[in-house]
């Protein structure tokens, strides 16, 4: 049983990840996605709450009362026939008593309500906004993370590669040198190239540890948990060529910053009608009904004690009258505030037309770089090694031979940055567009 239970939560974190698999397990496992999802459950409970308060309420009480000193009042003695002038200690309740009584209070008006009940639809709608944009953000994080990792795998493969093909040139050139027919700067130039190569080795062996780790947290598992990446960075580089993509609509009423700052400005139109509800009367109506029972000594529980019913019925009205200024204030400055909502949403739409016109540029040099470094790379390629060529028969130089090297190398690494922007820059822009699909 041990070993089936183990067996199973092993299967609740998939061991390998497709690009798109990593986006569906983090939408579901991501931890500020989940809470993203509680918010609009809590928002839900809200808006019942909130529902409830206009409907009947129902309230129980049951007192208890134990006299340890009775309290005394005083009757002219005259009365039972004393000495006037003079008076009788007596107590009008019996030492023990119990009530019980119940309650039931019904809202019929109150304009603060009627507000409540828009609000709490309106905030459950800024939940699930909220929770639109969390997808989003946890969308475009894990393509960030994803291509972090493709990026140092490939990086890693690469100055790997560089290192063998170094060490087999330092080695032929040392022999070289000792045979007397090449100078010693030739091996002191490549052994300056590798040692730096072997540095930037170390260096790119943690960010990869790190970028996995980045990875991990992204799509919500453990830290260290081991997971694989199956896609490549080239096919997603060329999967993620959409020139379609600069033609989208641009229109920004789908757009998820939009649609959270119309939510703000809602939400002020709200108090504003919360701040002018004050100004009306607010009515409610109440229905109570209850028993008592009165004795000297504990016998509630028996038979023999009398219970004495009561209910009452009533209505309660409150109008406010006069509240020195205070009300009329707070509805100032509600509208200051509407006010102000309405100048930020204008604010956000041009920021947004603005925010989408610059992604669409970004994207568009990122696959315009990713086919310049692409051709640069081939040229490095074949510039290195045409020297090491001329390096090995004596026509070029080793500073020549390190200058080429060194070049090939920037190429690479840029190569491989183009790859990542291209990825980057397109799910930047599905994001500020909204143009994703679940």
């Amino acid at each position: 049983m041990l070993c089936f239970t183990s067996w199973l939560f092993a299967q609740e974190v998939p061991s390998s990840f497709t690009l798109q698999e990593a986006i569906d397990f983090a939408l579901e496992n991501n931890r500020q996605a989940k809470n993203a999802l509680r918010d609009i459950e809590a928002a839900e409970k809200q808006k019942w709450e909130t529902t409830a308060t206009g409907l009947p309420q129902i309230n129980g009480a049951v007192d208890y009362q134990n006299w340890l000193k009775q309290q005394v009042s005083l009757l002219p003695a005259e009365i039972a026939g004393g000495e006037p002038g003079t008076f009788v200690p007596v107590t009008f309740s019996p030492k023990q008593s119990v009530n019980a009584m119940a309650t039931l209070n019904q809202l019929l008006f109150d304009g603060s309500y009627i507000v409540g009940l828009q609000s709490a639809k309106v905030y459950l709608e800024i939940s699930k906004n909220a929770k639109t944009k969390t997808d989003l953000e946890v969308r475009q994080a894990v393509i960030n993370a994803y291509g972090n990792v493709l990026l140092a795998e490939e990086n890693l493969q690469i100055v790997n590669k560089n290192i063998e093909v170094l060490e087999k040139n330092l080695d032929e050139t040392t022999k070289i040198y000792e045979n007397g027919l090449a100078e010693e700067e030739s091996v002191e130039q490549l052994q300056i190239t590798l040692t730096s190569l072997e540095n930037y080795q170390n260096n790119v062996e943690r960010i990869k540890d790190l970028s996995y780790k980045m990875f991990n947290i992204t799509l919500g598992i453990d830290l260290y948990e081991n997971t694989v990446l199956t896609d490549s960075l080239e096919s997603l580089t060329l999967q993620n060529i959409s020139l379609e993509l600069l033609e989208a609509n641009e229109s920004i009423e789908n757009n998820i910053d939009y649609q959270i700052a119309k939510n703000q400005e809602v939400s002020k139109e709200l108090l504003l009608k919360l701040e002018k509800s004050t100004f009306l009367p607010s009515l409610s109506a109440f229905v109570n009904a209850g028993y008592s029972g009165y004795g000297e000594k504990f016998e509630f529980t028996t038979n023999n004690q009398e219970w004495y019913g009561s209910s009452l019925l009533g209505v309660s009205m409150s109008i406010p009258i006069f509240s020195s200024g205070m009300r009329s204030a707070a509805t100032q400055r509600a509208k200051i505030d509407l006010e102000i909502a309405k100048e930020e949403l204008t604010q956000t739409e041009q920021q947004l037309k603005f925010d989408i016109a610059n992604a669409k540029s970004n994207y568009r040099f990122a696959i315009e770089e990713f086919e310049n470094k692409r051709q640069n790379l081939n040229l490095a390629e074949r510039i290195e090694q045409k020297n090491q060529t001329k390096f090995f028969e004596g026509i070029a130089s080793s500073f020549d031979l390190r200058q080429a090297q060194t070049q090939l190398y920037t190429a690479q690494q840029e190569y491989l940055q183009s790859m990542f922007d291209v990825i980057a820059k397109k799910a930047e822009l599905e994001t500020i567009l909204n143009t994703v699909n679940y």
